[in-house]
């Protein structure tokens, strides 16, 4: 077994794709992709909140402040003349004015005469234009005003301002500690970046070691080879789980790494408070645990691998599969779902939920037993099944 193991992982690692996708990609790929995505989306955000937006306005002359300070903010507003029965839907659509405002008539009229103003403003909001915060930024100025005026022909302190904007307030004491709190936000996140990462670093070793010997005729080889069957299986099933782990430790290093050369001192800050109350002992488990999920993927990606007649029909199987991993991977994410009752038995969404545990640092250590014990025995199961369909000819040689 160990003999054939050695021989699989040296000719892994002589295959240049698979370094790519077991090293490059992680180390180098990933990153870069993130990278850009954050560099086009705040260069997008930039643009948007620096676009001077052309606006027409009817009703200007009851909001003569608003209509004042549209027009003295002319590199962020460009006043557009239209007539009040304009089509401003379609003025839009053309891209003629980027948004219009209908001003009532009792909009300048103090707030206890008035009442209430519903100021329109018409726009396009299916894309990131940010008209509406910008728009907002000067009317919240007017509505200061206009409160202000109000409170003063009231004749009302500053306390009981306080007191008529905001009656109650509630104040939050909060008994989750800080790493609880990140622990719930991103602990969800990881185990779907580990999991997915495991299965995709899988993939093509296994591809190649089952279909991809068919295709070259070097199954038959192997299989003359005095070597027993189970040991031949047993020595692929580890290469596969073997490169599906080391896919994803080495994404999740390099963006811990890349992480801590890009951010900041304060960023810098709060990862390292993060990370060392995460104790030792909870990083050897999450490991622990991705060692069965690994078993059961590099398991069944083989069985697919073994049973295609292609490499094309081989990856066609694959990629169903990801759907099946993702969908306990996203029930354990969901509100409600926690260590308890039956969910401590649904594989891989059992080792999602214990790995947010022990980030949040509620973990139960004792119904570890239960999750390692059941995942284990799953993954047992596909590795019998595994060794079973390699000792049927007619699986191997459809």
């Amino acid at each position: 077994m160990w003999l054939v193991f050695k021989k699989e992982l040296l000719e892994l690692l002589r295959d240049r794709k698979t370094l790519f996708f077991m090293i490059a990609l992680p180390l180098l790929l990933f990153p870069l992709i993130f990278g850009a995505f954050g560099f086009f989306a705040s260069k997008a955000v930039k643009e948007a909140e620096t676009k001077v937006l052309k606006y027409a306005i009817v009703g200007g002359e009851y909001a003569k402040g608003l209509s004042d300070s549209l027009a003295a903010a002319s590199d962020k507003f460009e006043l557009v003349e239209v007539g009040a029965d304009a089509d401003f839907k379609q003025l839009i659509r053309d891209e003629s004015i980027d948004f219009a405002l209908k001003v009532p008539s009792n909009y300048d009229q103090p707030l206890l005469e008035g009442g209430q103003a519903t100021l329109v403003l018409v726009l396009n909001d299916a894309g990131l234009n940010m008209v509406q915060s910008r728009v907002k930024e000067l009317v919240d100025s007017q509505v200061e005003n206009k409160r202000r005026q109000a409170f003063d022909a009231l004749a009302l302190n500053d306390f009981q301002q306080t007191g008529l904007l905001k009656p109650v307030v509630i104040e939050k004491e909060d008994v989750a500690d800080s790493r609880e709190n990140w622990g719930e936000k991103i602990g969800g996140f990881l185990p779907y970046i580990l999991f997915l990462l495991c299965l995709q670093g899988a993939m093509y070793p296994a591809t190649d070691m089952g279909a991809g010997e068919k295709e070259r005729g070097t199954l038959e080889t192997l299989l003359i080879s005095p070597t027993e069957r189970h040991k031949l299986v047993l020595g692929k099933f580890l290469t596969i789980a073997f490169a599906g782990v080391t896919c994803a430790l080495m994404t999740i290093l390099s963006m811990a790494v890349w992480g801590i050369v890009l951010s900041q001192g304060m960023a810098i800050k709060v990862v390292g408070e993060f990370m060392s109350a995460i104790s030792a002992l909870d990083f050897v488990l999450m490991f622990l645990m991705l060692a069965p999920i690994a078993a059961i993927f590099a398991a069944l990606l083989l069985s697919l691998s073994i049973y295609a007649r292609s490499f094309k029909e081989a990856q066609s199987y694959m990629g169903s599969l990801i759907m099946v991993a993702i969908l306990p991977i996203v029930m354990a994410m969901m509100p409600g779902v926690d260590l308890k009752g039956g969910w401590a038995w649904v594989p891989i969404t059992n080792v999602a939920l214990a790995i947010k545990e022990l980030i949040k640092g509620t973990m139960d250590y004792v119904s570890l037993f239960a999750i390692f014990g059941s995942t284990v025995m799953i993954a047992g199961a596909l590795i019998a099944f595994c060794v079973y369909w390699f000792n049927q000819e007619k699986v191997l040689f459809r």
